[in-house]
């Protein structure tokens, strides 16, 4: 009975590491605006239902090889990241707009984003293989799928990845010194509107790998976009929504949360998991398990 238990224990400690990277790298793309902008934006789950779709489309409807399928989905979504920002945020941020204005207009996008998918592609779901064909992995009595392994792995390495972006190169500490003075920046040669684009279109392509690596393991519709920007704010405000890397570990202790909150009383209180520990961090620690760029 014991073994029962714990590879159960184990099953659903895998699946809670694994969506929680998927919010952990939704939750960078919050943080990664927000250290440029000061925005919080709530299109960023209508990227994750974007990389998923286009790379389905692409695959399955265009006949491009899966890979290429997935590259030219996350260029797409970066660069329709980087439109909105240019045509939407940018005249806004010009006329000195203010900041829930312009997380109106983020919001606006996701709506857009959904209704051009439900007209185009439908309102049916749709996946596309896993990364590696074969039988789930064994360990200790619990089996877990592939994609499982890569969505855990890759999100881990994206997220080294964006820390030595942020510490190391010169792209990243310009978008850091935005973060800290947007106002001094300009003074120190820093293009504060250029940063701001290159910020939305990282966080575009953030969230489309997201969507990328979850589909195959799920699925993909057009309406799956608002969970995922919910749950990657959530992680995002758990964590420190101004430090990716604490984004990311926020995303893990929510996918964790809300496993064995599904284990241990139902599936329907997953979603009351994910907002009581919202509105505790609101109220006893709105600024996150870590501190922000714009502190440190």
């Amino acid at each position: 009975e014991g073994g029962n238990d714990m590879s159960l224990y184990l099953q659903f400690l895998a699946s809670g590491l694994s969506v929680g990277c998927i919010y952990g790298l939704v939750a960078i793309g919050f943080s990664v605006i927000f250290n440029a902008s000061g925005i919080v934006n709530f299109a960023q789950g209508a990227f994750v239902m974007l990389g998923g779709t286009l790379t389905y489309v692409l695959y399955e409807r265009a006949g491009l090889p899966i890979w290429f399928a997935i590259i030219l989905s996350i260029f797409l979504s970066a660069l329709i990241g980087m439109l909105f920002e240019v045509t939407i945020i940018r005249p806004l941020w010009k006329r000195n707009t203010s900041l829930f204005i312009m997380m109106l207009a983020t919001l606006a996008l996701g709506v857009i984003a959904e209704n051009a998918v439900l007209h185009t592609v439908g309102d049916e779901t749709h996946s596309f293989p896993p990364f590696t064909a074969g039988p789930p992995l064994q360990a200790f009595g619990a089996s877990i799928a592939r994609q499982t392994v890569w969505m855990a792995v890759l999100s881990v390495l994206i997220m080294i990845l964006l820390n030595l972006l942020y510490k190391k190169t010169l792209l990243g500490k310009a978008m850091r010194a935005c973060a800290v003075d947007r106002n001094v920046a300009p003074l120190l040669g820093i293009k504060v509107e250029r940063m701001l684009t290159y910020s939305f279109g990282l966080s575009a392509a953030l969230g489309a790998i997201a969507g990328i690596l979850i589909t195959p393991a799920q699925y993909t519709a057009y309406h799956i976009g608002l969970t995922f920007s919910v749950m990657g704010f959530i992680a995002a405000i758990i964590g420190g929504l101004g430090n990716p890397t604490g984004a990311f570990v926020g995303g893990i202790i929510l996918g964790l949360l809300q496993s064995f909150a599904i284990l241990f009383f139902d599936a329907g209180f997953k979603d009351v998991i994910a907002f009581s520990i919202l509105l505790v961090f609101l109220l006893v620690k709105p600024s996150g398990l870590f501190s922000s760029y714009v502190e440190e």
